[in-house]
Order: structure tokens, then sequence, then C-alpha cells
């Protein structure tokens, strides 16, 4: 009874001095409720598992009443308890403390025989748990455990285990004694079975024996803190019975009973209270109950003061610490709100210091303290934050303001803000933001800038302004520019640019385009078909603009009348046809030709164009046309206007002419079919023709339909577009210049108009349809669709043949060549190509005979011998013999075949095959003829080369096959050239394998030199390898004069440092080829020899003065010593020397044979007699020296191994094992001496320690071994030491004896040779037993023993004396493990985990977004930050692509800027080459130019010497010849022919000549022939003169272009600095670039044309010289034409003049032009560089934000830093509190 009344007090005593000290109050820090039972007040929330008699009155039996008469009772818990009516109630209230005398009449008592109960607390609130009492009524359970609950139930943790038994009980629980608080551990002492009653269970949730550093701690806190409580029995003591034994007697026994439960502790306030007031529905009068509800201070509330008080939330809520209160403080709201809360972020934003946020602020003001005012208002700067009417509204037009009339809310001249001031929109301007800044226009609320920009084209409003209309954003527009923006130009205009009208007109062809609209950006007009060009003034390729004559009509297609025909005519090469078609149409007087019209596109007049040539000396007086029409004519259509009589027209061909245009023209409508019926009705003067009309005849080339230009609208227009189009037109005679066949070049003027007029006509270009098979492309000329033809081909598609030519196809025309002996006429059928032949004439071209017969003209049979029936034309040779005949007659067998088969010969017979051994065409025939013998008629072979044999059967020496095989062939052996040709054995007749092969060759076909030669086998030129057998390699050489070289160059394989083809000389600085082992290093003395070679054969350097030797290391010659110190003469007897030069080391002189001594001055051994007569001693005397020396060099070998073994011992075994065990304590001592070591290095030390234990153990072995060893050595050794002693007294006699010896010599040279043998023997015998036993002493040496024992003592030692060291710093180095492991574990990653990856650093890695310290993601990568993650890792990694980002920006700007440098490039590569072709077209044009007037002098110089010929008087015939001979060589470019016939005629004038007078009379045509041709070359001359001018116009034209261009290549050269250049403006310098090009390339054509041009007055100048030639014939004829060229001359001067005046203002203004654009490039380039200075600017300031990013970063870091530093600090305060302040001590 004292023992628990005992222990309860000291219990109570010690619950009391754990209570807190309250002297100083809630006031001074920390203060808390005073503990008590928690059970009182509680009976309803105490329950327990099992509980006897709640059911039935159940019996019981008390096992240790063992004196009491009494042991079973019975136990009835229905009924409450009452101490003298009820007193067998154990319900479990009955444990509740009360201090009353029945305390131990009550108890609660389990269930019969039932162990697992438990018995559980449940309070109301949170509690503070301190101690647990139990006093048990019987034994004490066996197992139990107490466990408790801080979340009203939902999960519980174990306190303690409590088992007489721990490791059957609860096993893998640990069991004490506990280190730490929280430590979950096992224990016996309250388990025992004794006491049987009153036996105590005490638990304390903090042991008083652990030492607490910090009390308030959250850890300690939490280990108090419960909200349930409970026990759990889990075992009986059952004193050896068996609960399964299903007697009740047994179970009755065993049960749970206890008197007393104890549960002490106070309500849990975070110590913010000292004291505590009842729940909501908890009774408030029970004495001594602890209440659950903290009556809180500090500023605190809630059931356990847990938060802070309404409106002191500044701080954040934190346990009171000892001194420290903690206390919540009130929030800071300046007077305009009453409510707030707490923000961690705001906390620690503000370094710790501040909290709060203030909710609900009033007086229009916001912010954390509601110390701002709320958007829309702004603070007066006159008034107290604190006032009410602070604030005061902002007055900002809502449109123009930023953020909808935001004013600055206070202000701020260090941030540049004004309360009350307006933040205008960007577009904005004015105090209140309500009107648009000057270029801006339409303020409205939705737009974020307020105003929209004028978004006026500088390019197209007046002066380059950006102004509009305020109001409506109307720009001021230029002239011809239109549009809101003015960013439009006018219709029939485009390029909008900074012009001063801002627009260009389109100037679309009037032809070539549909209209004269075009695209306002490109300018582009829209196109008639197969129309391109930017005005429609090209055509595509493979299409082509009509010429005026091309609706043409040939005569010779025409429909005949009586008596035409038509008329072809060959093509002369190389000159120009005068006719159109294959020819012409003959008309007789009278004749008639129909031309049907049925291809008319276009409705028009048109003019009658009529080509004719005419064979009469008058004019064709009346020729009448007819248009016949399929109908009358509707007077609505374009042709409604005509008359009959307007197509009936007559017309005279005049005979001087070539063509005629009768008046009027024609007037002819699309799709209708005309026929044009043409009357010749009578020639001029067909009375003065010999029979009569009938032979006057007119060739009719062919009529064409040319447009009339003045029916045509663009023409007639009446504009001023049209009549300049009229004038230009007339006035370079565009009309004229499409009536002649051979027409001079098109000038450009009338090309561009009959484009245009051609576009109209036929609605677009007409396609060239070259004839794939005539034409050489589908390319045809685009000035009238003329293809290029192939070879005698014609027609405008080259779509037929010339005349003369047949087989039109893909190779062209073949020409007829038609005999002119045989034909009728040189034409031929245009399909076969036959010619018309004469009678007698046959074959195609009418140039041979016929079958069997040859001589053309003569033809004569053929003489065949009647083997062929056709022979040669020309030679008469037989063609094709027949029966195997050959020869010019078939007089022979042909090859392969014999006998006679020649006709009308006794001998003849048929040609039989040869039989070789076949005949021919048999595929085995192999001679190239045969012939039969006359005598005996045997067929002899004249076998092919391979062949031989009687039949040609066998293959010849040097051959190989099987011609007897079918299809067999003998081939030629493949042997190089190498074998006997005539040997039948020099290769295998059947492979062709060569078996002999010559020159020195091998293999298979003799193609490589034998082994030893080498050279070119194909060429026999196989040498003999030249080894030297010195310096080669043995290894490849069999015989000294056989050594094997490779087989191409004869290269020997040489010795080491051995060199040259053959090998025989050494490599430079080398010697001693002849060692045979290859040449040596000189090894001469750099510093003593004069070069690093040797001499090659003996080695000797060349040494330089005072010193020598081989390698001029030694003495000079007959010197020794060492040359570096001191030479010495050599002092030798001249009469015993063999040389002068002694030892260079030692100066002993090199004696001769029996001479010695160290100058030679001595006889030697084995001599006698007196020096220098020294004389051989008998031959005996060697046998016994070999002998005696042998003797005593093995002595000296034993004497010498013997001093080994007496210096070293036996320890050599075990030097590396003890070197080794050395260098492992080193190691070991030094881990030991290290004063910071690592858990590595004490792994480390732990293994060294191992490996020496081992080897420690091993050598203790070892050393076992060997002590075991020393006693038998130990033994042994006085009996060694007498031996050694014995042997060395031998040794000494044997010395001693060594002189007897020599002195005996002469005496053992006359004894008994076999005596001395033996007693030898008998010497060696003991020699070799004091060898034995020296061998045997070698391990009864002390020195092995005593080494080995001293090294075993002192590794004993060292280990002795390091051992407790090493085990202290072991142990000290575990501890110091184990605090920095307890240090790591207490450590608090959250907050580094929050600001590093940016989420809570408490959430599980698989939860948190985000990751942390040691996350990892799926694929097993470190998982840190991530997306909506505001870490320090988030923000670096945004860094990082915000750069990476602008990286890649900025290579792509490089990029672009790499483009356009790359296109300027190329647009300056073209210009160039433009430029170059310009040049070189007008070195060509001057060139041409030049030839003219040299050509023009010529002719002048000419003229002017036949005038003064002429002019002379008495001139004779001959000198007159002369000069018209010279006059027609130099000036007419005619025929041969011509020039003969012509030259004739002039003779037979002048030989009928009679006088001078006769001779002048007739000699006037010529004068006035002359006249004309310098008329016709001063003609040339000005047109000469007009194309130089022209030139010279173009040159400078070209110049000036060149000049615009170099502008423009300085400002492509300024624009390549730009970066950001944009495809648009890269798009205009590539048009300007491109109008540059066109330029050229229009000047190119223009040169081109000029060219022509030259061409054109070459061919006039051949055709007047022809002119001059036929003056004779046709006097009249040449004088109209005279006329006609010179008005035509005229004319074109005249055109040309305005022509060059034109080209000359265009080329000027093209300058002007070109020069504006430079100006507009070089401004535009300006622009680009201002615009990449902006963006440069934009990237420094890019690259700064990035620093400025980057200083932020390393700045939160050193804040992460600090936070870390803080931290410890606050564990390092924690840790202090927690040793200051602890409940259970």
């Amino acid at each position: 009874m004292h023992a628990p009344l005992l222990t309860l007090f000291c219990v109570l005593a010690t619950a009391v001095g754990q209570e807190p000290d309250h002297s100083h109050g809630c006031a001074q820090g920390s203060c808390y409720p005073a503990t008590g039972d928690l059970l009182v007040g509680r009976e309803k929330n105490l329950k327990a598992s099992s509980t006897c008699g709640m059911r039935r009155k159940e019996p019981y039996c008390i096992v240790s009443h063992l004196q009491d008469e009494k042991k079973c009772f019975d136990c009835d818990s229905r009924r409450p308890y009452d101490p003298v009516y009820n007193t067998i109630n154990h319900r479990v209230e009955n444990v509740i403390t009360t201090f009353k005398p029945h305390r131990k009449k009550s108890w609660w008592q389990s269930e019969n025989g039932k162990s697992d109960v438990f018995v559980q607390l449940d309070l109301e609130a949170e509690f503070h748990f301190t101690h647990l009492i139990m006093t048990f009524k019987t034994f004490r359970p066996a197992a139990m455990l107490i466990e408790r609950s801080a979340d009203f139930g939902r999960t519980w943790q174990i306190y303690r285990y409590f088992s007489h038994d721990c490791t059957a009980a609860f096993p893998g629980v640990p069991q004490g004694p506990s280190r730490n608080i929280n430590d979950v551990l096992c224990e016996s002492r309250y388990s025992d079975i004794e006491p049987s009653t009153g036996g105590e269970v005490i638990y304390r949730v903090l042991d008083p024996s652990i030492r607490i550093e910090d009390p308030y701690s959250p850890s300690i806190q939490n280990q108090l803190k419960i909200t349930n409580l409970r026990v759990n029995f889990t075992k009986l003591h059952t004193l050896g019975d068996n609960l399964l034994d299903p007697r009740d007697e047994i179970k009755e026994k065993y049960y749970y009973a206890m008197y007393e439960l104890v549960v002490r502790g106070n309500c849990f306030c975070y110590g913010h209270a000292s004291e505590c007031a009842p729940i909501v529905g908890i009774r408030d009068d029970i004495e001594g109950m602890v209440h659950g509800r903290c009556v809180c201070n500090h500023n605190t509330k809630g059931l356990n003061c847990e938060r802070c008080d309404d409106f002191h939330n500044d701080l954040p809520w934190r346990p009171a610490e000892g001194r420290s209160t903690n206390a919540c403080k009130k929030c800071n709201c300046n007077g305009h709100s009453s409510q707030c809360h707490f923000d961690m972020a705001v906390y620690l934003a503000t370094g710790n210091l501040s909290g709060g946020v203030c909710d609900d602020c009033q007086h229009n003001t916001m912010g954390r303290n509601c110390e701002t005012c709320k958007l829309f208002y702004y603070k007066d700067p006159v008034k107290d934050t604190r006032d009410p009417q602070v604030c005061i509204a902002c007055d900002c037009d809502p449109d123009g303001s930023q953020n909808g009339g935001m004013c600055d809310s206070h202000t701020e001249p260090s941030l540049g803000l004004v309360g009350g001031q307006c933040r205008c929109k960007a577009n904005v301007e004015g105090p209140r933001c309500d009107k648009c800044k000057t270029g801006f226009f339409g303020l409205s609320p939705h737009n974020p800038q307020g105003c929209q920009p004028c978004q006026c084209d500088h390019r197209g409003t007046v002066s380059g302004s950006s102004q509009c209309d305020p109001v409506s954003g109307d720009c001021f527009c230029k002239r011809l520019v239109t549009g809101r923006s003015c960013d439009q130009c006018l219709p029939e205009h485009w390029a909008l640019s900074h012009d001063l009208n801002g627009c260009r007109g389109c100037e679309c062809d009037v032809g070539g385009a549909l209209d004269n609209h075009c695209s306002m950006q490109s300018g582009q007009c829209r196109c008639r078909s197969h129309m391109t060009g930017r005005q429609c003034t090209q055509v595509e390729s493979r299409y082509f603009f009509m010429a005026l004559d091309h609706f043409l009509y040939e005569a010779e297609s025409a429909k005949m009348g009586q008596g035409c025909t038509p008329e072809t005519r060959e093509h002369q090469p190389g000159r120009p046809a005068t006719w159109t078609g294959s020819g012409f149409a003959r008309v007789p007087e009278g004749g008639t030709l129909e031309f049907l019209i049925a291809d008319i596109p276009y409705s028009m007049e048109y003019e009658l164009l009529i080509r004719y040539e005419t064979q009469m000396p008058r004019d064709w007086e009346d020729v009448q046309i007819t248009v016949i029409r399929p109908g009358p004519i509707p007077t609505s259509s374009p042709c409604g206007n005509t008359i009959p009589d307007d197509d009936r027209l007559t017309v005279s061909l005049p005979a001087a002419a070539r063509f005629v245009v009768p008046a009027p023209a024609v007037c002819l409508e699309r799709g209708v079919t005309y026929t044009l019926r043409f009357e010749f009705k009578r020639y001029q003067d067909a009375n003065s023709i010999l029979h009569g009309a009938a032979e006057a005849l007119l060739l009719m080339d062919s009529i064409a339909l040319m447009p009339r230009h003045t029916s045509m609208e663009m023409f007639n227009a009446g504009d001023t577009a049209s009549s300049s189009r009229k004038q230009a037109y007339e006035r370079y005679r565009c009309r004229e210049g499409a009536k002649s066949v051979t027409r001079p070049m098109m000038t450009d003027t009338c090309a561009k108009l009959i484009l245009s007029m051609s576009a109209i006509i036929n609605d677009g270009a007409l396609a060239c349809n070259c004839d794939p098979q005539g034409s050489v492309s589908s390319m045809c000329d685009v000035r009238g669709g003329q293809c290029a033809c192939k070879p005698n081909v014609i027609g405008r598609r080259c779509d037929q043949c010339a005349p003369g030519t047949y087989g039109f196809g893909p190779s062209g025309c073949i020409a007829c060549s038609c005999s002119l002996e045989g034909a009728v006429t040189r034409l031929c059928d245009k399909f076969s190509g036959q010619c018309q032949c004469r009678p007698g004439a046959f074959g195609q071209r009418c140039d041979g005979c016929q079958a069997g017969h040859w001589g053309f003209p003569s033809c004569r049979p053929c003489r065949c011998n009647g083997h062929a029936d056709q022979c040669d034309q020309r030679t008469g040779a037989c063609v094709s013999c027949r029966d195997n005949t050959g020869g010019d007659k078939c007089d022979r067998c042909a090859n392969g075949y014999y006998g006679n088969p020649v006709l009308g010969k006794a001998s003849s017979a048929q040609c039989r095959p040869c039989p070789c051994p076949e005949g021919p065409n048999s595929g085995r025939h192999f001679a190239a003829s045969c012939y039969q013998d006359n005598r005996d008629r045997q067929i002899i072979c004249n076998c092919n080369q391979g062949y031989t044999g009687a039949r040609c059967e066998e293959c010849a020496p040097g051959y190989y096959g099987n011609p007897s095989r079918p299809g067999g062939r003998c081939q030629p052996c493949q042997c190089n050239n190498n074998i006997d040709m005539s040997d039948m054995e020099a290769c295998d007749r059947q492979t062709g394998q060569c078996r002999k092969c010559l020159y020195n060759t091998e293999g298979p076909d003799c193609g490589i030199c034998k082994s030893s030669y080498f050279g070119d086998a194909s060429r026999r030129n196989c040498r003999k390898c030249t080894c030297n057998f010195l310096g080669t390699d043995r290894g490849q050489c069999m015989e000294r004069e056989d050594c094997v070289c490779q087989r191409a160059s004869g290269q020997c394989q040489c010795q080491p440092n051995v060199i040259g083809l053959p090998c025989d000389h050494c490599a430079p600085n080398h010697w001693n080829l002849a060692s045979g082992r290859g040449c040596e290093p000189c090894g001469c003395d750099p510093h003593n020899s004069v070069t690093a070679a040797c001499n090659e054969f003996t080695g000797k350097c060349q040494c330089r003065d005072g010193f020598g030797g081989k390698t001029c290391t030694d003495c000079q010659e007959n010197y020794w010593g060492d040359p570096r110190t001191q030479c010495r003469a050599c002092d030798c007897d001249w009469r015993g020397i063999e040389t002068s030069q002694c030892n260079r080391v030692t100066g002993h002189c090199v004696c001769q044979q029996g001479v010695s001594g160290v100058r030679c001055d001595q006889c030697a051994r084995g001599f006698s007699g007196h020096f220098p007569n020294c004389q051989p001693c008998h031959k005996c005397f060697g046998d016994w020296d070999r002998i005696v020396q042998d003797l005593a060099v093995r002595t000296k070998t034993l004497a010498e191994r013997a001093h080994e073994i007496q210096t070293t011992g036996l320890t050599g075994v075990y030097e590396k094992a003890f070197r080794d065990l050395e260098e492992k304590l080193a190691q070991a001592r030094g881990i030991v001496n290290a004063r910071n070591a690592t858990a590595v290095a004490v792994t480390t030390l732990m293994e060294l320690i191992e490996d020496l234990r081992a080897q420690i153990g091993e050598t203790t072995d070892a050393l076992s071994r060997l002590e075991g060893d020393l006693t038998i050595v130990q033994d042994g050794n006085s009996e060694a030491s007498k031996e050694l002693s014995a042997l060395e007294r031998e040794a000494k006699e044997l010395n001693l004896t060594l002189k007897q010896l020599h002195r005996q010599l002469d005496i053992l040279k006359n004894s008994n040779f076999l005596g001395a043998y033996d007693s030898i023997r008998s010497s060696h015998n003991k020699s070799r037993d004091a060898e034995r036993r020296a061998n045997e002493s070698t391990t009864t040496r002390p020195s092995t023993v005593s080494q080995s024992a001293d090294t075993r003592h002192r590794t004993e030692r060292l280990i002795a004396a390091k051992k407790d060291d090493f085990n202290r710093k072991n142990a000290a180095n575990k501890r110091a493990l184990g605090d920095l492991n307890t240090r790591a574990q207490g450590l608090d990653l959250k907050k580094i985990n929050e600001k590093v990856c940016g989420a809570p650093g408490d959430a599980p890695c698989g939860e948190s977004p985000c990751g942390g310290a040691g996350c990892r993601d799926d694929e097993g990568n470190r998982h840190c930050g991530g997306l909506n993650c505001n870490g320090a890792v988030a923000v670096a990694n945004n860094a990082m692509e915000r750069a990476k980002h602008a990286e890649k920006e900025l290579n792509k700007a490089m990029g672009e800027v790499e483009g356009l440098f790359s296109k300027v490039a190329d647009a300056k590569t073209k210009a160039e080459e433009a430029k170059g072709k310009a040049q070189a077209a007008l070195d060509k044009a001057t060139a041409t130019k030049n030839k003219v007037e040299r050509s023009n002098n010529d002719l002048r110089d000419l003229i002017k010497q036949i005038r003064d010929f002429l002019t002379q008087e008495g001139a004779d015939p001959d000198s007159i010849e002369a000069v018209a001979n010279r006059v027609l060589e130099l000036s007419i470019p005619a025929s041969p022919l011509q020039i003969r016939h012509l030259a004739d005629e002039i003779k037979e004038r002048v030989h009928s000549l009679s006088n001078v007078d006769a001779i002048l009379q007739q000699t006037q045509d010529d004068v006035r022939r002359a006249e004309r041709l310098l008329l016709d070359a001063k003609r040339a001359r000005h047109s000469a003169e007009g194309v130089k001018t022209t030139a010279e116009t173009v040159k400078q034209a070209l110049v000036d272009a060149q000049t615009a261009q170099a502008s423009a290549e300085k400002a492509i050269a300024r624009a390549k600095a730009d970066i950001g250049e944009t495809q648009t403006r890269l798009t205009q310098i590539e048009s300007e670039t491109s109008n540059s090009e066109k330029d050229l390339d229009d000047a190119m054509e223009r040169l081109a044309t000029l060219g022509r041009e030259v061409s054109a007055l070459k061919t006039k100048r051949a055709n007047n010289s022809m002119a001059a030639a036929r003056a004779e014939e046709t006097a009249t004829m040449a004088r109209d034409k005279a006329n006609e060229a010179k008005q035509i001359l005229d004319g074109q001067l005249t055109d040309k003049y305005h022509e060059v005046q034109q080209r000359v203002d265009t080329k000027a203004k093209v300058v002007q032009d070109a020069k504006k654009r430079a100006e507009h490039l070089r401004h535009e380039a300006k622009e680009l560089l201002r615009d990449a200075q902006n963006k440069l600017q934009r990237l420094a300031e890019l690259e700064k934000n990035y620093e400025d990013n980057q200083k932020k970063l390393e700045g939160k870091a050193r804040q992460l830093d600090g936070l870390e530093d803080q931290m410890k600090a606050i564990l390092s305060g924690i840790n202090k509190q927690i040793q200051i302040y602890n409940t259970c001590q």
C-alpha cells in the first residue's frame, strides 16, 4: 500500500515541476494553463472495448487470493456503481480518480479470457498530454501499447510498446534506452507478472533523461498534442494456462482489471493563454476538470489560440516562445478600413516586418495599408493620408487617356508622377487627353493608341507630309494620286513615287494592250493574246507580229487562165531571192489569174501590192483587177459604203519596176471569201514584136494585201497620240519598206507601229508554227515570223523544199544535182528527186547509162564473163560478181575459192570452195586463198596468220585454240612478245598459257620480270638486280651475287641506314657498310669534330686540332689520356711495339707477339730470353697454362659469389613484401594524421587496415616459419663458420702455393704428365667440395634471421603504437558523421524548393507540378521548375529562351542581309555584262564605219582617176580597155561569167573603133555610168556618216548610262549595311535594276539594228554595182532607178537625222531618269541605314535588359543564400530555446 502511494506522490511532484513559471504572466512572454487530470469530468468520453457483466452477471476468480476462503466473485455492470448498493459494477468510469475512501472498492474489469482489449479517451479539443499512470488490480498486461491521435481519430501514432517479451510480442520494434524524444521503443519493466495486484504503468511523453534543446520546437509541441488517447492491451499473463481451453474455470481467472487511470495534461494554447474555459455545451461546475477552450491573450483567438484576432494580422501567427510573446500585431489601414488579412508574400517582401493587407478600403482608397487612391482617383497633396477626403476623382477624357481615364495617383518627382495628371494614349495630347496629335485622326475609346495614324502614303501626299484631316483622316494628294491615304494612282497611271505628280502614265501599247489601264503596283498592262511586257510591246516566245505583206498569195498557186503556166526558179546560193515562193506564173497577153482570198482576220481597207518581173522592154498598159464578192454588201457592215466601181481597178505595170500598188484600197471583211481576178489586157508595144502579141509575156510573182493605216482607229482617232503615230508611220515610210521583196531592215519606230497594227488586226500575236521537220527550232523572227530553215528549205514556216531540191524531211531538203549533160532542167521531182532525163540518159540525176552499160555519156556494154549484170558507170568495173567470182571483169575466183571462171577458155571451170579445212561461210575457213597444183591436182591452202597445216587445221606456233571444233579459232598467245613465235612449245596450244618465257621474264603471260630481275617485261628490258651484297637484307639474297629487288624499279631491300638503288652506300653520317649488318652511326663528337660525317669505310671522323680517335673523343695521334683534362705522349719502346699509337685510356703500348709490359720493353709470358730477343717457351707450357688459367677463373667466380652472399644475405626474397607493408603503413599513417577525415577516407583506411592485418598475419606466419628455420640455421651456423674458416685457410694456401706452382712449372714440364694430371684432378675435386660447402653456408648466415626478426619487431611496435590512436580517431569520425547526418536530416528545404523550383517544398514529388530537390520525372531526369512555376529555375529558363529567341532573330536578320547582298551583287554583275555587250556592239559599229569609209575613199580615188583619164584627149583603145577592166574588177562584185561576158563585149566595141572621136563618142555612156557610180558612192558615204552619227550618239548614251550605273552602284554599296531590308524594298531595288538592264538591252538591240543597217547598206551598194553593170542594156531603167534611189536616199537621210535627234533627246531623258533613280536609291539606302541603326540600338537595349535580368537572377541567388543563413540561424535559436525550456525537467 505504501509503494503505490509513494509512486503517486513522485509522479505528482514531477508533474508540478514540469509546469511553466507563471510568475511573469502572459504579458512578459509565453504562458500556459495549469495541468490536471484530463479524465475528470469526461466519464462519457472514456470507453472500453470490453467490460464484464454488461449483458449478464459474470463470475470471475482472483488467482492471488491464495489465503482467502472466497476466491470467486460476480461482476454485474448493467447498473451504475454504488458504494453501498451496487459494488459489483466494474465499468470503465470507475478508473477516474476521486480520492474517496472507497477508491480501492471500485475498478474497471474486462471480460474473462479476452486478450485484445483497449481503453480510449476522446477529447473535445486539442490538449497537451504530459504523462499517464495506470494502477492495476490484477496482473499487469503481458503486452500492451499506448497510441494517440492529434486529428480526432483520423490517424494514430504509437507512443510506446510494453511487453514482458518484446521480441516475441512486437518483433522488429527496437528496445530501449531511448535517445530521442520521438523514439518508438518497447519496454519490459512494467510488464512483469509481479506484483499480482497494485502494479503500476507510468509513461512520460518527454523523458526527463533526454536533454531538450528547444522546448518550443514544432516537433516537441507536436509530440505533446493529442485529441484522442488509446491504451491497447494485447496479451494476458496466464500463469501457464492455455486460454484456448474451453473450460470456464480457466478463463474466469484471467482478465484485465484497473483501479485507477490518470491522464495528466492541460489545454493546448500555444503559449498564448494562462487559463482555459469550458467549451460550449460543457459544464463548468465540475471541480478539477481541465477545460479545452483557451482564454487567449497576445491578440490571438480560436479554441487553441491558433490564429490572430481580427484586425491583428500584420505579423504571422506564431506560438509564444519563452520570453517572446510573438503577439499578433494590429494592421495599419490609415483609418480607411477595419478588416485585414495576412499575406506571406508581402511579409517576405518587406523583410519580415509587415504582412498585413487591408480589406475593403473605404474613401476611394486601396493598397496594402489603404495608403493609395483607387483607380481614377488621385491623392490630394495638401491633405493627410488618414483624411476621408484625401482622394479626388480624375478629370481625364476616357477616350484619349490611358486605362479609360486614369490619372497619376500621387505626386512623385523621382518617378515623374504628378497627382491628377492625365496620361494620354500614344497618339493623343491635351491636358484632358481629348484631341489627336498632329498626323493622327479619329479619337476613339476602342483604339489602344487613342487615334489612328494618318495612313498617308508619303509618296502620294503633297510635300511628302503625313498630315491628314483630324476627324475624317483624308490625306492631301498630288495631282495624279487619289484615295483616302493618297496611296492609289488615278486610272491609267501607276508607279506611286516621290515624283512631282506622284504617278506615271501606263503608256500601254495601243495595239498590244486591250486598253490603257495597268496595275498600280507593277504597271503591267492588260495584254492581248500572246502579248507580253509591261506595256504589252513584246510578243511571247514562239510568236510574232506580222509584216505589212503578211497576207501574201503566190501567182504560181493561183487559178490560171488559158496560156498561163507556172515557172519555177531555182535559188542561187549566197544571193538573196528577188521573188517569193517557188517562182512565177508566166502570163501572156490576154491571160487571166484568179486569187482566192479566204483568211481576212480584220474588217478594214487593204492596199493591193502586185509583184512581178517584166520580160519586155515596155510597160504593160492595161491590167484589170476585179474583186468578186460572194454577194451584195450589207449597208450595216464595215464595207457598207463600198460601191461596185470600187471593186474594179485598172493598173499599168511599168517595165522599170518590180512592184506596184494600185489605187484605191479595197475594203474586205473578216470571215468573207473573195476572189481577185487579174486580166492582162494589153502590152504597150505589141506591134514591135516579131510575131505579134503572142510573144508578150509577164512573170507574175505574187500579190499581197497590206492594211491601210489611215483606216485604222489607232491612226485616225483624232487625238494627239493617233496623229503622232500617223506622222511617224508616214515620216519613216513604213509602208514603202514592205513593197519590195528585198527590203531594208525595219526601223524600231516602224516595228513598234506595225506590231500594234498586227495586234489589233490579229487580236494578239501570231503563232510561229514552224514546221518541226523543216525548221531549226520552234522560234521565229518576231518581225514577220520567218522561221530559221534547214538547208534548202523555204517558206515562212519552213514547210517546203526550195526549187532544185527534194525530199523534205528532218534533215532539210536534198539538192537535185541533175546532170547538165543528161537532164532537161536542173529541177527534179520534189518527192522522189527524179530529174527529167534527155534521151539516152538514165538515173535519178540523169548522170549515168542504163543497166549493163558504162562510160556516160558514151555508154558501152559491160564485160563480166557472164557473172555480173552491172558494172561501174565510170570505170566499167563489174559490180556484184556472182558464182563466187571476183575482179573488175569477174575473171577470177573470189577469195576462198579456186578455179578459172573466164568464158571461152578450155581451162575454164566453176569456182569451188577452198577446203581449208572447210569452205567459206562454214565457220571453219582459215585460209586467205587456195589454188590447185597443176602437177598433182592437190589443193594448196594459203593459211591465214596463226594457222598452219595442209588444210590450215592447226594453230601455228605462238597461237592457241581448237580450230577443229565448230566456232574454234586460233588466237595469239598473250605473252607480251616474250616467247619464240617459231617454237611450238613456247605456249600451250590449247590454253594459251606461256611456257617458255624469254628475256628474263616469267608468269602465265610472261608479264613480269624474273626474280632477281627488274624492268618492264612488255618492253623486253628485264635486267639483273645489281644489289650490293653487304648492304642488302640477307633474307633477299640466296647467294652473294643473287639478290631479289623490286621488279618494277630495281630497288633492293637495304639494311638499316643503307641507301641507294643497289644498297651500295651508307646513309649520311653513317659508315661500315662492310659489316654486313647495315651501317652504323658515325657518332662524331659534335664539339670536337668538323662535321657529323665520317669516313664511310673506316668510320674515322674529321677531328678538330687537339682531338683524335675514331669519334674525336680522344687525344690526338700518339697521345693518350682525357682530352678534357690532359693528354700525354705515348712512351713506348719502338723495338717491341706493333703500332706507334698506345692505348688512349691507359697509355699501354700495343706490343708485338712475345713482348709485354706497359712500354713493350720485356718478354711476355710464355717467352724466354732477353728483350728484344724473346723466344717462345716449350709447347707444353701452353697446355698447362690453359688449365691453370681455367682454375683461376673458377676460383675467382666462387669467391665473388661468396662475397655477394655475405653482403646481401637471404633477404632478397622478402624485400618486396616488406616494401609493400611499409607503403601501406605509410598510407594508413597519412589517413590517420588527416584532420578532416571523410567517409571515403575512412572506408579506404578500413580497407588498408584489413589488408595490413591480412599481410601482417601472413608475415607473422612466415616469420614463425623462419624462426623454426632459424633454429636449424643457428645450429649449423657454427659448423658453417668453421668450414668457412677452413676454406679461407685453404684459399690462402692456394695463393701461397701459386708461386710454387710457377716455380715447379719447368719441373712439371719434364715430369710425368699423368701424375701431374691426377694431382690437378684431385685439386679440382677439392675445389668442387669447397664450392658445395660454400653453397650450403648461404642458408646458415645469421644476417637473414636477424634482419627478418628486426623487421617483424618494428612492424609490431608500429602497429601497437598507432592502434589506440587510430581507434580513437575512427570513433571520433563516426560520431562526427552521425552529427552531420542528424543535422542534414533536420534541414528544411521547403523554402528553398519554393524559391528555386516555384512550388511549396512540402508537397511530394509525384503531386508537385514544379518538382523539387531530389525529384525526378518519368525518364529519370531531375525535375525542378516547369509551366506556371515562378521559381528561380523557371525565371532563368525563360531568360535563356528569350536570349535564344533573340539570337535566332539575329541570325534570321543576318540571313536576310546576306540574301539582299547576294541579289545586289547579281544585279551589279548583270549590269556589267550588259555594259560589256554594249561596248562590244559599239566597237563593231565603229569598225564597220571605218571599213565603209575606206571603201568610199577607194571608190572616190577610182572615180577621180576615171574622170581625169576620160577628160584627156588622145586616149588609145588599150588604155581604155585596161581602165574598164580595173573598174569592173574593183567596183562590180559580179560572177566570173558576167565579168567575162562584159569584158568580151567591151573588147568587141574597142576593136570596132576607127578613130579617137568615135571612141570618145561611144564611151560617153561609160562616163555617164561612172558619174552614176560616183553619185551612188556619195549617197553611201552620207548614209555611212549618218550611221556614224547614230553610233556616236549611242556611245554617248552608253557613257551616260555607265555614269548613272556608277551612281546606282554607289547607292547599292551604301545599302549593304542594312540588316532589316524588307521584301517590298528588295522588289523595288530589283525593279530599278531591271529597268537599267532593259535600257542597256535596248541599247544593245539598237546597236544590232545598226549592224543590220550596215549590212543592208552593203547589199544596197552591191545592188547599185549590179545596176551599173546592166546600165548598158537598160539605160532608161537605170536612169529612172537612179532618180528613185535618190528620192529614197534623200528621204532616208532626212529620217535618219530626225531619228538621231529623237534618240539624243530620248537618251538625255534616260540619263535624267537614271540620275533621279540614283538619287531615289540613295535616299532609300539612307532610310535602310537608319532603320538598321534603330534595330541595332534595339538589340543593344535587349542585351542590356538581358544583363539586368542576369543581375536580378544573381541577386535572387544571393537572397536565397541569405534566406538559407537565416534559416540556419532560426534553427540554431530554436535549439537554444529547447535547451532553455523543457517541461519535463
